[in-house]
């Protein structure tokens, strides 16, 4: 089968590998119906992140079910499915509460942007829906997989609530999805941190009300200038780098929670500020199997789109061009057909 190899800093290729088998009797095997393209994955693709090796990249999926071992319970062949970037027992304590990305048998399937996935812990990884959905709805569905689920994570950890003023910082898929969760949680007043006007546009759609283009501290004044002097009620901080993650403190007024969830790269948040300010900083690798029953219903019944932040939709045998177009910010997120 065909899946997609990273070599080193901008050199990905799609190379045959050998078809996936059932390993463990705890296995399924899915046939790929849609992957994508993560932010995270560009860590790796920039060189920021070494590359060691060649290695499989990509971790975001739906498929059908094609084969699972003699211990599979939950889900058959031919059902379609969607899982989390990760793979959980969801047995654990921690999966019970709500924490199944540090679940005590955590595993992982780098390796999804391809024509067939095994899942290790079937069973508690995947969620199986009742019918393979429209066409339509596969790219809402592949982002349950990872950036609305971490979105939602982030709005969780903030803790927002009805009638709050919420900052998100980050303008990338996790961001725009932040904004799904923000407005879904009722928010009154969510002010994105873009400077990219495709996003800021797509932002407005999505239920952001106001956009600060500028950052640091420049950015931390407009804010405040447009919350009375108060600063944000909860900010969601959806980048992962020192800056963003002290602009994101600094949204924040006094008593607020940050949630964070950009994955960590040079980020060194200001224990001093959190201290005199009385703000909180929490968060982490979305627990995105936690979600997936709360998501998915407002998916399917149109509740909510996330499926909007795919941009760009290319072949498998263009998955290059998939990685370029999000490195040089053409596409916010591109969504591959094998």
């Amino acid at each position: 089968m065909r899946a997609t190899v990273i070599h080193g800093p901008h050199d990905i290729r799609l190379e045959q590998v050998p078809d996936p088998v059932i390993q463990e009797p705890t296995d399924a095997v899915i046939r790929t119906v849609a992957a994508c393209v993560c932010g995270s994955d560009l860590w790796r693709y920039r060189g920021v992140a070494p590359v060691k090796r060649p290695a499989r990249i990509g971790h975001e999926y739906v498929g059908v079910v094609e084969s699972v071992g003699d211990a599979v319970t939950t889900v058959r062949p031919g059902q379609f499915v969607v899982g989390p970037f990760y793979s959980c027992d969801g047995t654990c304590p921690h999966c019970h509460a709500g924490f199944s990305s540090v679940c005590d048998h955590l595993d992982w399937y780098d390796g999804c942007q391809a024509d067939a996935i095994r899942i290790p812990q079937a069973d508690g990884t995947l969620v199986a829906l009742d019918e393979r959905p429209d066409d339509a709805l596969v790219p809402s569905v592949l982002a349950l997989s990872d950036v609305m689920g971490t979105g939602w994570h982030a709005a969780e950890m903030a803790a927002v609530r009805p009638g709050m003023t919420v900052v998100v910082v980050g303008d990338g898929a996790v961001g725009l999805c932040g904004v799904i969760a923000a407005k879904v949680k009722g928010a009154e007043r969510i002010i994105v941190i873009s400077r990219n006007a495709p996003r800021q546009a797509l932002a407005r759609e999505l239920g952001a009300t106001d956009i600060v283009a500028e950052r640091g501290q420049t950015g931390v004044e407009r804010v405040r200038e447009l919350t009375g002097g108060i600063g944000a009620d909860a900010v969601l901080e959806c980048v992962g780098t020192a800056d963003s993650i002290k602009d994101a403190l600094d949204h924040a007024r006094p008593g607020a929670m940050v949630g964070f969830v950009g994955v960590p790269h040079d980020s060194d948040p200001s224990i001093a500020t959190m201290f005199a300010r009385n703000v909180g900083l929490r968060g982490g690798m979305a627990p995105v199997r936690n979600y997936l029953p709360e998501l998915l219903p407002l998916v399917l019944d149109g509740s909510i789109d996330p499926g909007r932040v795919f941009d760009l939709t290319l072949p498998l045998d263009q998955v290059a061009e998939a990685y370029a177009a999000m490195d040089e910010r053409r596409a916010i997120k591109v969504l591959l057909r094998p």
